[in-house]
């Protein structure tokens, strides 16, 4: 770090104070206002009106920052010490409103746009995977269109629900309307289940979309995958939206569409380490809702989910400040 840059502040010291004391900020980090800019913002979106079936996830956000609490300041898995790489703060949450689906959808693009703005990459905390859509905007006026890795169980390119538009089903169909995607480069991953029909498969190949299904995870294993990914990405500006549904609700019970056969937990952190080459410019762990967990199951999945993500961005800011030296 160059010497005009400012030591970031880290998270408390659980030595000093018990991680079960004190606020529930992200992994015990300061709060965006106590430092004053950040380099990752972890937000949240409490919002969960686009949802089909189970409610609940407009919790989500906070139970993953509670479950946070026992994560620690240095990752062996990446041999880094992110949140002494890079300013990491947590910027609170975004009020969205629960009744009416394009005034949040309109909050959420407009907030996330100036946190953007600030210089900040952004590590979502859902709510429900209709709050993709804003992000993906927000992100893309920024970067330009980006690559995206999409990891769940569903597809969510579906056209509409009930003759809804904005729907958890539909963030990335109306991604592709809106070409803030860049369609050489989209891949779901960890895809299972039953669809309502064949079509689901053609039109989400017509948008562009390559499919690694949970089971080719499980026949292939995380590093072909992982590999097969940063081949389809390459250098472009991607953007990793994860629905905690891609992992088996053996793993991830709190959830609003569980699916069985997903991946387990380790798959899903080990792909992830496997993409710290690649341009994470943002992200979002989305649908936990923790009416449906147990001891935390989920929402230590998505908090170590977060995390990885979290690593990735402060390494490759750090290795551009180093650049710019």
């Amino acid at each position: 770090m160059s010497s005009d840059q400012q030591q970031p502040r880290g998270p408390v010291d659980s030595s000093r104070v018990p991680r079960f004391a004190g606020p529930a900020t992200f992994a015990r980090l300061p709060r965006l206002d106590e430092v004053g800019r950040a380099d990752v913002a972890v937000v949240g979106v409490p919002f969960d009106s686009g949802v089909s079936y189970r409610p609940g996830a407009r919790f989500g956000s906070n139970a993953v920052r509670e479950a946070s609490r026992l994560l620690r300041p240095y990752n062996p898995a990446q041999d880094a010490s992110p949140f002494a790489l890079a300013q990491v703060a947590d910027a609170g949450d975004i009020a969205a409103n629960p009744f009416d689906i394009h005034e949040a959808v309109e909050t959420v693009e407009r907030a996330a746009g100036e946190l953007l703005d600030t210089g900040a990459r952004l590590m979502t905390l859902g709510g429900d995977h209709t709050i993709a859509l804003p992000l993906l905007r927000a992100v893309a006026r920024r970067h330009g269109p980006v690559a995206l890795l999409h990891f769940d169980a569903h597809l969510d390119t579906w056209d509409t629900y009930f003759g809804a538009e904005y729907t958890h089903g539909t963030p990335f169909r109306r991604a592709v309307e809106e070409g803030i995607l860049d369609t050489s480069a989209l891949s779901h991953v960890g895809t299972r289940g039953p669809l309502y029909g064949k079509k689901d498969l053609t039109d989400d190949a017509r948008m562009g979309f390559g499919i690694v299904t949970s089971a080719d995870v499980m026949r292939r294993g995380v590093d072909e995958v992982a590999d097969q990914l940063r081949q389809r990405i390459g250098d472009r500006p991607l953007y990793v939206s994860i629905d905690i549904d891609c992992l088996d609700p053996a793993h991830a019970p709190g959830t609003g569409t569980p699916e069985a056969g997903g991946m387990t937990s380790r798959e899903l952190l080990e792909i992830l380490r496997g993409l710290a080459s690649c341009n994470l410019v943002s992200a979002d762990v989305v649908e936990v809702a923790p009416a449906y967990d147990h001891a935390e199951i989920t929402s230590v999945a998505a908090s170590h989910t977060a995390y990885e993500l979290t690593t990735i961005m402060s390494r490759q800011i750090a290795a551009g400040r180093e650049g710019r030296a």
